[in-house]
């Protein structure tokens, strides 16, 4: 049963990535372009966890831990620069 739905949910997950890159690149503003940022993490996260049960690899799962922790850091980065125009005081 999981050979068969895996690859549908990474084909989906794919499409999810690929359309929150489009909302990254075309975002009116600021704000949507950063919530674009974040999704788009928390889906290569998802991605990678789908394609670590795939492969009954734990070397994925320590990569999504990665770029989670990665992802949290740029996301509080960017939001302390718009909220007051300098990251480090």
């Amino acid at each position: 049963m999981l050979a068969f739905v895996i690859p549908i949910c990474l084909a989906i997950m794919g499409l999810a990535l690929v359309l929150t890159l489009a909302r990254l690149i075309k975002g009116p503003d600021m704000p949507d372009r950063i919530l674009a940022l974040d999704t788009l993490y928390i889906n290569a996260i998802a991605l990678l966890v789908l394609f670590g049960i795939w492969l009954g690899s734990d070397l994925y799962f320590e990569a999504a831990l990665l770029i989670a922790v990665m992802g949290f850091i740029g996301t509080v980065a960017v939001a302390k620069y718009l909220l007051r125009g300098d990251i480090i005081e």
